[in-house]
């Protein structure tokens, strides 16, 4: 099933045996540069085979690198002010973001004041992000006590960027409020090639698509974070995931992460660094790219990074202020394994109950009859996502036969739902095409029911229903109820499968 867009090289015999990994040589461009030097063409042909030994990593002769490194070797060596790194060494490293939100913060705050002492400050209270995010339109008194313990927490540390609410019953009177912290990072310029970010969020793996270290913490972490600015991190090997070929039309990034972990399952790169690349990477937009990153954590990867390019450059140019240095894979970097894949014979593709790994092709459960549609999530609750269910429902020209229910991201995504004309429509805006389309009223920008919350949470499953949805785990309970049935997929799957009220090819309305 769709494995005939994947080749893996002669040498690599991991697919067939994970426990003979090696590590393999690949061609790659070498390149520590500053901002906006020209990179050169990646050339991706496999040139040699190593042993799995470490060792066999033979240092250059001349100049002052020793060792090539691949990209998130390089900026953890730079964050730990080392000249070279190895898969495997424990290195302390210096942090250049912390985020964290109303679920994990109190705890880090907590563990932070124990240890550092009730009266210590944060070490830079300029690196702190705290963004409420996850329970925020509930009535849960602990809810909502969470945000309350960060609030007097950024007032007692003179936070700098601390995005409160205080309005509950009406998002737009709260001016610094943003909404989900992965899309409201890399929309107020936190973002930043070569950086290591760190957040109590599994999917802070996000941020790797600006090429930086992105990975997600525990709250006991974050705590020590928080007074010293540095922490133990264990350096990752690195996959490779070489994607080449036209993007159809009818996929999205979130099909190309599906195939990639139906591929390798959602262990298949436990503690590993997952760096993408190819031409149709190179082809995609920053969301689309963010889209790629945020599910490596589904594969169980520990990091996934796209090399920065001009789409990075130009996406920051009205973001931040902040000087930043990107880098790049060197030539002759190791490797675990790479992966190859022809993304024009791909199809659309779903992850069936209950595992992201669980992959179909859209048209294979046609039969399947849903009760719902949920588009939104730090996965699938971007512009750019709403823009691509809207192609849909204009395409079609039909209404829904399932509650649909939308929930942008961010407060800068749910102006853009209201605002931005839909390309082909005549001027039409997302939010006329779903009305039309008789879908619900764009909710409030949150993680709504991604993770289910409380009971009052806006679109929770609270009991056993089928849904498709655009976020990034389909676990048990994930979004409520124990009992329901998630499948997870693209927002032009989802909006296809809106309209029928079955899991449906979104090629049915898009050709």
């Amino acid at each position: 099933m769709a494995s005939s867009a994947i080749s893996a090289t002669p040498t690599s015999s991991f697919i067939a045996n994970q426990k003979d990994l090696g590590r393999f040589g690949f061609s790659s461009t070498s390149q520590f540069s500053i901002h906006k030097c020209k990179k050169s063409v990646i050339p991706m042909k496999i040139m040699s085979v190593m042993t799995p030994q470490q060792s066999d990593r033979r240092p250059a002769t001349t100049g002052s690198v020793k060792t090539a490194l691949t990209l998130t070797e390089k900026i953890l060596a730079r964050a730990s002010e080392k000249p070279q790194l190895i898969p495997g060494e424990n290195v302390w490293v210096n942090v250049d973001i912390l985020m964290t939100h109303d679920v994990c913060g109190p705890g880090s705050i907590g563990i932070f004041k124990k240890e550092f002492g009730e009266n210590a400050k944060v070490w830079d209270r300029e690196k702190l992000v705290i963004i409420p995010d996850h329970y925020i339109f509930t009535s849960d008194e602990r809810a909502n006590r969470n945000v309350d313990i960060l609030r007097d927490f950024c007032m007692e540390q003179n936070i700098k960027y601390f995005y409160d609410i205080k309005d509950l019953s009406n998002f737009k009177v709260n001016p610094d409020y943003k909404g989900v912290c992965h899309i409201a990072l890399a929309q107020e310029g936190h973002c930043r090639p070569g950086e290591v970010l760190l957040g109590t969020d599994s999917h802070t793996c996000t941020a790797g698509a600006f090429g930086q270290f992105a990975t997600g913490i525990g709250n006991t972490d974050a705590g020590f974070v928080l007074g010293a600015g540095k922490l133990l991190l264990k350096v990752p090997p690195t996959l490779r995931f070489v994607m080449d070929g036209e993007m159809p039309d009818y996929l999205l990034a979130k099909d190309l992460i599906l195939q990639i972990i139906g591929e390798i399952s959602v262990s298949g790169a436990t503690y590993k660094a997952m760096e993408f690349t190819g031409t149709t990477v190179e082809s995609l937009t920053m969301e689309e790219r963010m889209t790629l990153c945020n599910m490596v954590v589904e594969a169980g990867g520990k990091n996934g990074v796209v090399p920065a390019d001009s789409t990075t450059f130009k996406y920051l140019e009205d973001k931040t202020s902040i000087g930043y240095e990107p880098v790049y894979s060197d030539a002759k970097a190791s490797f675990l394994s790479e992966y190859r894949f022809d993304v024009s014979k791909l199809e659309p593709l779903v992850a069936k109950p209950h595992s992201p790994d669980n992959r179909a092709l859209a048209r294979e459960c046609k039969d399947v009859k849903i009760d719902r549609v949920y588009i939104g999530s730090c996965t699938g609750g971007k512009t750019e996502d709403f823009l691509a269910a809207a192609k849909v429902f204009l395409a079609s020209g039909k209404k829904v036969k399932v509650p649909t229910f939308l929930v942008p991201a961010t407060q800068k995504v749910w102006m853009d739902v209201y605002a931005l004309p839909v390309p082909g429509s005549g001027g039409k805006t997302c939010s006329q095409i779903f009305e039309e389309a008789g879908c619900d009223t764009p909710a409030s920008p949150s993680c709504g029911a991604c993770l289910g919350g409380p009971k009052d949470t806006y679109a929770r499953m609270n009991e056993p229903m089928v849904c498709v949805s655009t976020t990034n785990r389909n676990f048990p309970g994930r979004m409520g109820h124990r009992e329901g049935q998630i499948y997870l997929a693209s927002p032009y799957t989802a909006a296809a499968s809106a309209l029928t009220g079955y899991v449906t090819d979104p090629r049915e309305f898009l050709q």
